[in-house]
């Protein structure tokens, strides 16, 4: 097949390659020329992407990917052709349809009879029936299901692991009738290579849900789940503080027994899907209160993180405190996507605190071009908040902080005996 993948970040060219891999002859698009320049000389433009920079390199030289800034010209020499534009959103989680409508016209200008457009991009419900086929079919002057063939397919990879991800979940599609469910199916199938999941009620592959809408509710689910979930954890911890209760001893005993699935709770909820996922399946459901309940709750994490290191100190007037962590992922991972150390920066400042960040992973001017202070070990200090887990935070001790007289552990990862002669608080732990 000849295919054509519209975006290529980090989702959508590790796809790009994927695809190349199979033998087909993909054209990758992109508006950013750095970024298309970069593909075809066989470079990342992102690091960090398992097993990306010695398949690109590949796929490249084996003529089986290239990539352009024209996408109507890539559409129109392509057979299928794949979405992964990002829908942005701002600070309140209000989606900018923009890029992607700009995106659909382009490839709407390029389509051609018997052509299968698949959006991979996680949307609100029904934007891929109400949103994007109409300005497909206006466009184009073609008819899905007669002309060519629509469907919905939602990534649902990590990214530092897409191809391993690939592997591992099925893929799931639902086509806006019959004869686009088949066509997908059928194009997903011949471009991916699924693992035996034998804890899977039906083999692993690919899963046709009936229609784009139930496609586009199965990730809203499943990342809404996470979201109510860490909630939920989240305001057992509160409340076991007020007990006197470890509740990471709790959770341990709950999930012992097999239908205890709580998840850890912690001082924030970033990234681009947990904090915006369930605020597009509100628009759906908007009577949902359970979902509502635990977003709140999650973005009210940061304040009381700061809650908690007021009650330590006894007021936060004039104190220098600082922030472990500006990525909202530990583990290595760099991202600043809807990261908690935003708000809490920002309750730190309103509380009358100066407020410090310490990322081993940023660079000073990285920090200072996020609105971020930098903060140096050494430095002196009256208070702290772990917000990340990064592995270096775990051994991380008093002594790196002159001066300090406590710390807000939000991720139950620092040591006892490295913090001797200060006030510790765990979160979650009474």
């Amino acid at each position: 097949m000849k295919i054509c993948v519209v975006a290529l970040g980090k989702i959508g060219l590790p796809l790009a390659v994927q695809f190349a891999t199979k033998g087909h002859e993909v054209i990758g698009t992109d508006i950013n020329e750095k970024v298309v320049d970069l593909v075809n000389a066989g470079v990342e433009p992102f690091p960090g992407e398992a097993e990306l920079d010695m398949k690109l390199k590949q796929v490249v030289e084996s003529g089986n990917l290239r990539a352009t800034t024209d996408t109507t010209a890539a559409v129109a020499e392509s057979e299928a052709v794949v979405v992964v534009v990002p829908l942005v959103v701002d600070e309140q989680y209000q989606p900018d349809f923009g890029p992607m409508e700009a995106a659909t016209r382009a490839i709407a200008r390029g389509l051609k009879p018997g052509t299968l457009v698949c959006y991979e991009t996680t949307t609100p419900l029904g934007a891929t029936r109400n949103r994007y086929q109409p300005l497909l079919e206006e466009i184009s002057g073609l008819k899905v299901g007669r002309d060519f063939y629509l469907c919905h397919s939602p990534e649902r990879v990590f990214t530092g692991r897409v191809f391993a991800d690939l592997r591992k979940y099925p893929k799931l599609v639902g086509g806006v009738d019959e004869a686009s469910a088949e066509k997908a199916v059928e194009f997903y199938q011949a471009v991916l290579d699924f693992d035996p999941r034998p804890d899977l009620a039906r083999p692993n592959g690919v899963w046709d849900l009936g229609s784009a809408e139930a496609a586009e509710l199965a990730k809203l689910a499943e990342t809404t789940y996470r979201d109510v979930n860490i909630g939920l954890a989240n305001q057992f911890a509160r409340f076991a503080e007020k007990l006197g209760v470890d509740i990471y001893q709790v959770i341990e005993a709950a999930n012992s027994q097999p239908f205890s699935h709580i998840h850890t709770p912690g001082p924030a909820v970033g990234g681009h899907c947990i904090p915006v996922y369930p605020r597009f399946y509100l628009w759906g459901d908007p009577e949902a209160t359970i979902v509502r309940a635990a977003r709140e709750l999650n973005e009210g994490q940061p304040a009381y993180m700061v809650g908690l290191l007021d009650g330590l100190l006894g007021g936060l007037e004039d104190k220098r405190v600082v922030v472990l962590g500006a990525s909202y992922r530990g583990g290595g991972v760099k991202e600043t996507a809807f990261s908690g150390v935003f708000p809490m920066v920002a309750a730190l400042r309103e509380a009358g605190a100066e407020a410090l960040v310490h990322d081993p992973l940023y660079a000073d001017e990285e920090l200072t071009a996020l609105g971020l202070a930098p903060y140096h070990y050494g430095e002196p200090v009256e208070g702290a908040i772990l917000h990340t887990d990064h592995a270096e935070y775990r051994d991380v001790s008093a002594a790196q902080f002159p001066g300090i007289k406590a710390i807000v552990d939000g991720r139950n990862v620092t040591k006892p005996e490295l913090w001797t002669g200060v006030t510790r608080k765990v979160f979650g732990r009474g």
